[in-house]
């Protein structure tokens, strides 16, 4: 009687697990063993089980809503520039000009677009007014280094691109440069601007 009572608890302890089939079979000790995996080389004995009485569980999957696609028009979304590069003066350029001028070209992929305008800045100031060629003169430059850079800016004057700030040397041929490069005869002295009269050594 009690060996039935401990089958009937043990066989309703594995009901959950008996998705298969229950197996029994004496072990070499000579006790009772019960599984649903019975071993091989093993003489076993299939149960016969009641249907069980439990309701299975409703499986429960998490959903997750996709994220939130906001569309925004083109107009929306900011200008890209690829590049914008000055194209000269080179970088570390020494330029030679009597006179105090040079000219500034710069290059920027895509083109300039609708409503923007380039920006040039010269040591740290903006250089006339924002204009849309790539070409710039600039006027009255002292001897000496400066640092240029140049900007893309739209209708509301916000930059939108800007360049690092690149060096160049800004050079005047002085008198002594010209008696260097053609030195003064004794006829030259007080006809050639180089040559002043004052310094034609005594015969």
């Amino acid at each position: 009687m009690k060996l039935k009572l401990f089958i009937g608890v043990l066989l309703i302890s594995l009901l959950p697990f008996a998705q298969g089939a229950i197996y029994t079979y004496t072990d070499a000790n000579g006790a009772r063993v019960f599984t649903d995996k019975p071993p091989k080389h093993q003489r076993v004995k299939k149960l016969k089980l009641a249907p069980s009485n439990q309701t299975p569980a409703t499986p429960t999957v998490d959903t997750m809503n996709p994220p939130p696609v906001y569309l925004e028009s083109p107009a929306a979304l900011p200008v890209q520039y690829e590049m914008l590069r000055i194209l000269a003066p080179e970088p570390d350029a020494t330029i030679r000009a009597n006179d105090q001028q040079l000219i500034v070209t710069v290059s920027s992929e895509p083109s300039l677009l609708d409503g923007h305008r380039y920006r040039f800045i010269l040591d740290g100031n903006p250089v006339g007014e924002p204009t849309r060629s790539p070409v710039l003169q600039l006027k009255d430059v002292n001897r000496g280094t400066h640092l240029l850079a140049v900007e893309i800016i739209n209708e509301q004057d916000a930059v939108l691109e800007r360049t690092p700030a690149q060096p160049f040397h800004l050079r005047q041929t002085t008198l002594q440069d010209k008696r260097r490069v053609n030195p003064c005869t004794k006829d030259d002295f007080g006809v050639r601007p180089e040559c002043p009269k004052q310094d034609k050594p005594p015969k």
